[in-house]
């Protein structure tokens, strides 16, 4: 009986030892899958939120995605990255001037929102040669000025017909965003109704009266400059200098002081060639 035994010992350990084998390769398998799936620390990233955006700049369209959690300067070192545009020479369009301190999600950006970009690269801003008499003039011109503007009699013929009937509320000392509707209820230099339109997509503002509206490209414009009312602080006249010499500013009276910043940020940005 023992001899018949041994056989079936024998068959059962050569089970036992295919069972084994077979389990040492599936632990292998196991260990190789395992390893595969290690982090390679780019997971973080991969698992925040992003946003579809469409850059718009120079007539040209880019596609960026960025987490929505990202800054508006974030958003602008990517921006150089797309088009070589360094930050500092951008104004970053959305609903007005793009904060640099908030983030996406802050200033409410969802997927495919529109981006405009307006700008120019260094070696452009270098080919734009500005005659010395034009700056002298500009200059001479500043220092003459010893009076507010709002005494000067080209000024105060407009400003003695009082204010426009149908003027916009004004808060002194405030800053506020523009507005998505125009600004309305101002006089322009000839004493007529003005509004003005901010047209963000076309980077073109608006200067619209009874007769006829203007459209000027905001790259045009090359200066701001604005002074509170005499004894109406909480309004402003404000000029838009259209050509290379301050004869060529567009005034408007009674501007809403809130949005005064506003306008400047909106058509300069935070950065001027000159």
């Amino acid at each position: 009986m023992e001899t018949e035994e041994k056989p079936k010992e024998a068959e059962q350990l050569g089970e036992d030892g295919e069972k084994s084998e077979a389990e040492t390769h599936t632990d292998a398998g196991n260990a190789t899958t395992q390893d595969s799936s290690i982090s390679n620390g780019d997971d973080a990233d991969d698992k925040q939120e992003t946003v579809d955006l469409k850059i718009i700049w120079n007539k040209n369209k880019y596609d960026l995605k960025i987490p929505v959690d990202s800054t508006g300067a974030k958003l602008k070192e990517s921006i150089h990255s797309l088009t070589g545009l360094p930050p500092a020479m951008q104004k970053v369009m959305y609903k007005g001037l793009l904060p640099e301190d908030k983030t996406l999600r802050e200033i409410k950006i969802t997927n495919g929102a529109k981006i405009m970009v307006v700008g120019s690269t260094i070696n452009d801003v270098l080919a734009v040669n500005t005659p010395k008499e034009v700056i002298q003039q500009e200059v001479k011109a500043d220092e003459n000025k010893k009076e507010p503007l709002c005494r000067q009699k080209q000024h105060r013929k407009v400003l003695d017909k009082g204010k426009p009937d149908d003027i916009m509320p004004a808060i002194k000392g405030a800053k506020e965003r523009l507005p998505t509707v125009p600004l309305s209820g101002m006089f322009n230099k000839s004493g007529g109704k003005v509004r003005l339109t901010f047209k963000l997509e076309q980077d073109q503002l608006w200067l619209g009266t009874k007769e006829r509206t203007e459209k000027v490209p905001m790259g045009s414009i090359k200066n701001v400059v604005s002074e509170p009312i005499e004894g109406h602080e909480d309004y402003h006249m404000m000029a838009f200098q259209l050509g290379p010499t301050e004869a060529s500013q567009y005034w408007v009276y009674w501007v809403p002081a809130q949005f005064v910043d506003a306008i400047k940020d909106t058509i300069l940005g935070k950065w001027q060639y000159f």
